[in-house]
């Protein structure tokens, strides 16, 4: 006899959960596992639509989170909403704005697929310019050093350099100095409410235009370089040498809008974008994002530019309601969002109404397996391994948790938890207690 054990969850791609299975003899008997049980339920939890038809929650379900958050130090706002008839569940204080951390990516990340699209690209490109080259930053913060950058396929550095050297010998040119243009981006660099550690100790990289590797010191390094834009030319530089030109570097430029194009690479679309940065909670893609959608809506390419320009798109979603930011990432402690206003944005994405907006629900970590919420889910006694997808926030004091889930009776509901000095397990044990309550 042959029985069935998980080996690998699921990959998420184009919005599809597939799992792996492997034979394991039954005269090896194991009790089923949290991720196990979890595994008939995790595809419908991201990727299929609300089903009308599926019993909605009763009263139980409120009873059971209120005993929960009832006394907690520091309180907690909360939100369960019904993401097909858009019904409040259960709420306290869920439109008393807080503290986000990095739930604030699912409104940089929503905002962004609903400006750009989900099938934009971000190029880098190399230009002519007086008495030499220009390479010119197009706010793709994976553009790579790195020979093979893998899945998705993020823009390559080396290969910008070779196509570079390709085009300047078939001009007859062997000898090079490389400028850089990273006007694409203005203002500071850092966000109103960023602690001074956060670019040393790697969170993030000074906000600029133009860098690889997301400004890391070398492709996995957590540290950060103190000026993306000219490591980036030094880099490029010695990927043309490799290539048979002799480059040196130069200094910040700004290419002529009509300056002839030698090379260009690019990222990929904003929908895998958006889904790394999501799944890996990353600063700096969420930054980018931001610039971008402030970009699109012809507003300052600054952190208060990116603010209203994000504004300007969840007010025609219909969320604008409850959100009030100061950066993209999350890192700011001046960000105030209501968990309400959480809901209703995961709701519009997982109504099936906006399909543009698919990435940020298929980005969501999956609780016991991926991303930030890889590590958590790991006792018996959290139910929501597998089936809970949701975007986690830490910041100091300050713990948050936004996402959606199937209940028992297949209802997909969102929901938020925002939450000052309480520990992350409480808030896994009100997602999990959505999760799996049949309630009535």
């Amino acid at each position: 006899m042959v029985t069935l054990t998980l080996l690998n969850l699921f990959t998420v791609g184009a919005g599809v959960a597939v799992v792996h299975l492997t034979p394991r003899s039954a005269l090896e008997p194991e009790p089923p596992s949290v991720a196990a049980r979890a595994i008939v339920r995790v595809a419908g939890t991201s990727v299929t639509p609300p089903d009308p038809a599926a019993p909605m929650p009763g009263s139980g379900l409120a009873t059971e989170l209120l005993g929960l958050v009832a006394g907690r130090a520091g309180g907690i706002n909360a939100v369960v909403v019904d993401v097909e008839s858009r019904r409040t569940l259960f709420e306290q204080r869920a439109r008393v704005a807080a503290v986000p951390a990095s739930t604030t990516k699912v409104i940089t990340s929503t905002a962004a697929l609903a400006a750009l699209g989900p099938d934009r690209r971000l190029t880098t490109k190399v230009v002519k310019g007086a008495g030499g080259i220009v390479l010119v930053g197009g706010g793709d913060p994976t553009l790579t050093t790195r020979p093979s950058p893998g899945y998705p396929m993020s823009a390559s550095l080396p290969d910008l350099a070779k196509r570079t050297a390709t085009a300047l010998k078939a001009a007859g040119t062997t000898r090079v100095r490389v400028g850089y243009d990273a006007s694409l981006y203005q203002g500071s660099r850092t966000a109103v409410g960023w602690k001074p550690n956060y670019i040393p100790d790697g969170e993030v990289a000074p906000v600029t235009a133009l860098m690889v590797d997301e400004g890391r010191t070398a492709p996995g390094e957590r540290s950060r370089v103190a000026d993306p834009p000219g490591a980036a030319v030094q880099a490029f530089v010695g990927l043309l040498r490799r290539n048979g030109i002799s480059a040196t570097a130069g200094g910040r430029t700004q290419a002529a809008p009509n300056a002839a194009q030698l090379a260009a690479v690019q990222s990929p679309p904003v929908s895998a974008l958006v889904e790394r940065l999501m799944t890996d909670s990353d600063n700096d893609l969420a930054e980018a994002m931001v610039r971008h959608v402030a970009i699109e809506r012809n507003r300052p390419p600054t952190f208060a530019g990116a603010a209203q320009a994000v504004q300007e798109v969840l007010a025609r979603l219909g969320a604008a309601e409850g959100v009030r930011l100061a950066d993209g990432s999350g890192l700011s402690t001046s960000n105030r969002i209501t968990p309400m206003a959480l809901a209703r944005v995961i709701s519009i994405a997982a109504s099936g109404k906006r399909p543009e907006l698919r990435a940020m629900i298929t980005g969501l970590p999956v609780a016991g397996f991926s991303g930030t919420l890889a590590g958590r889910y790991t006792t018996v006694a959290l139910q929501g391994a597998g089936m809970v997808r949701a975007k986690t926030g830490t910041l100091a004091n300050v713990n948050t948790l936004a996402g959606i889930t199937n209940d028992e009776d297949g209802r997909v509901l969102a929901f938020a938890f925002m939450a000052g000095n309480t520990n992350s397990e409480v808030l896994d044990q009100l997602a999990s207690t959505v999760a799996s309550c049949g309630c009535r």
